[in-house]
């Protein structure tokens, strides 16, 4: 009951910080916006023969679920540097101070890193309903639970090594070293399915293709593809694991 209640008290500090700031939201999805403007139209042409994909609708159907997993990759893998910020200013110092839950100083932050991922996903999903995306509520909102799984899994990680290097100048180059390969070989912008078999392979072990492959499944109206279950299923573990290590991390360093 004591980590419910201080996780809760630590989300509403931090989502009180970012209301505070709204137009960090809008600046975060500037670029995924930009793709789904000035990218997606031109996948018809290259989706048509290979995946047989015939219309708008089903262009946006593919691409859409890649874009809002990418927000869900980059946006929770740079959230440590706001708590190196935080480390200097001795804020997380002080909290040796105070009765927190040390699990509790993770969890709040990074519920509300997914919090403001489902936000900007909603938004994304809805200028997409232009140019003919559709899904079905049930669908949409199993979604967005396997991307806030996401969120929660690199934000995680994220403020974890945040605790570990100390420094932007280490952790900026070491999650441009990560996500670059992540993202590559997710099939975030066109689906693996294109992909040469060897390549295909080596994405298998990737986690993030597999909720890619999922949360595409679901935008198809398909819920009973098993790569929406497994990807859930992935997701769920490796956040887990990813809290569990990072909790250990902020315990450490607050005590």
């Amino acid at each position: 009951m004591k980590l419910l209640r201080d996780t809760w008290l630590i989300f509403q500090r931090q989502a009180l910080l970012q209301l505070r700031q709204p137009v960090w939201v809008l600046v975060g999805i500037f670029q995924p916006v930009m793709y789904l403007l000035l990218f997606a139209p031109l996948l018809a042409p290259a989706l048509e023969g290979p995946l047989g994909v015939d219309s708008s609708a089903e262009v946006y159907a593919v691409f859409v679920p890649g874009l809002l997993v990418l927000i869900a990759i980059f946006g929770g893998l740079f959230q440590g540097f706001g708590l190196i910020a935080e480390l200097r200013a001795g804020i997380i110092e002080r909290s040796r101070v105070t009765p927190v839950s040390r699990l509790a100083l993770l969890l709040g932050r990074s519920l509300r890193d997914a919090a403001v991922l489902v936000v900007q996903a909603a938004i994304i999903t809805v200028l997409a309903i232009p140019f003919g995306l559709a899904v079905r509520i049930g669908d949409l909102l199993l979604a967005y639970l396997m991307l806030a799984l996401i969120a929660l899994m690199t934000s995680s990680v994220s403020y974890g090594v945040a605790l570990k290097l100390r420094s932007e100048n280490a952790l900026a180059p070491l999650m441009n070293t990560v996500a670059q390969p992540v993202f590559l070989l997710s099939g975030i912008l066109l689906p693996l399915a294109l992909a040469p078999e060897w390549l295909q392979r080596i994405a298998a072990f990737n986690p993030f293709s597999w909720a890619v492959e999922g949360t595409r499944e679901l935008f198809a109206g398909n819920l009973g593809a098993d790569s929406v279950w497994q990807g859930l299923a992935i997701t769920a573990v490796l956040a887990a694991l990813a809290v569990v290590w990072a909790a250990r991390a902020f315990a450490r360093s607050v005590r």
